[in-house]
C-alpha cells in the first residue's frame, strides 16, 4: 500500500491555494510530527490540544464553567484542571464526557478561528485529534489529512515514549474514532507504520506539492 493516498476526487494541482487543512490521526500515529513538518513548509499551525490545555490551566477560560459543572474536586490545588481525575471520569461516563465537551468545544472553536484569522501565508493546519468525531470540522476545512497506523503500532509508540501501560493506551484508542472511520473521512492518508523520519518527511513534501501549496 502506498504511504500517501489521495481520494479519488482530488487531483494534483486541482487547487492552487489551500487555506485550511484538518490534520488528524489516532494517538501514537505520528500526527504531531507531521504537523511540525507542515509548519516547516510554511503552514500556520492551530493546535486544538494546546488550546484546550491553555483553557484548563489556572485562570484558564474554561475553569469557572468546569468548576461549576463538575465541582471543585475537579480543580487541582494550583487552580488548574485535575486532569487525571477528569480523565478517569470521562472514560467511565459518556454523559460526563459530553458535559465537558459542551464547555470546551465552543471555547476552542472561538480560539481556533481567532488564530486562523491572524495567520499569515496560504495554509492553516488545524491539528484536531477528534476531527472525525466532531462533524463541524469537515465543514470548515478544505481538506482532511489522516495520519494512519494500526492499533498495534499506535500502542507500541505510546508505550515506548510515555511509559503508559497497554491497557491505558487501549482506553484512549477506544474513545477515539476507529481507524476505518478516520480513513473514510480523509481526502488524503499517510500510512505511517514503517516509515523512517526522512521517508515520512518526503511523503509530507509530496502531499504539500500535490495540493499546490508553496514549497520551501
Amino acid at each position: 500500500m502506498d504511504s500517501v493516498r489521495l481520494s479519488a476526487g482530488l487531483t494534483p494541482g486541482q487547487q492552487t491555494r489551500v487555506h485550511r487543512i484538518g490534520l488528524t490521526g489516532g494517538i501514537g500515529s505520528g500526527k504531531s510530527t507531521v504537523a511540525r513538518m507542515l509548519v516547516g513548509l510554511g503552514a500556520t499551525l492551530v493546535d486544538t490540544d494546546a488550546i484546550a490545555r491553555s483553557m484548563t490551566l489556572a485562570h484558564g477560560a474554561a475553569m469557572p464553567a468546569i468548576a461549576a459543572e463538575f465541582g471543585t474536586q475537579m480543580v487541582a490545588p494550583d487552580g488548574s484542571l485535575d486532569r487525571d481525575r477528569m480523565r478517569s471520569l470521562v472514560f467511565a461516563d459518556a454523559q460526563a464526557k459530553r458535559r465537558l465537551e459542551a464547555i470546551l468545544h465552543p471555547l476552542i472553536g472561538q480560539e481556533c478561528e481567532r488564530q486562523a484569522a491572524a495567520a499569515s501565508g496560504n495554509a492553516v493546519v488545524f491539528d484536531v485529534p477528534l476531527l472525525v468525531e466532531s462533524q463541524r470540522w469537515r465543514r470548515i476545512v478544505d481538506f482532511v489529512l489522516v495520519i494512519d497506523a494500526s492499533e498495534a503500532h499506535q500502542m507500541q509508540r505510546v508505550v515506548d515514549r510515555s511509559g503508559w501501560s497497554p491497557e491505558a493506551v487501549r482506553a484512549v484508542i477506544a474513545q477515539q474514532a476507529s481507524r476505518a472511520q478516520r480513513r473514510a473521512a480523509a481526502d488524503a492518508i499517510i500510512c505511517n507504520e514503517n516509515l523512517t523520519f526522512a521517508q515520512l518527511e518526503d511523503e509530507v513534501r509530496k502531499l504539500w506539492r500535490q495540493w499546490a501549496l508553496p514549497a520551501v
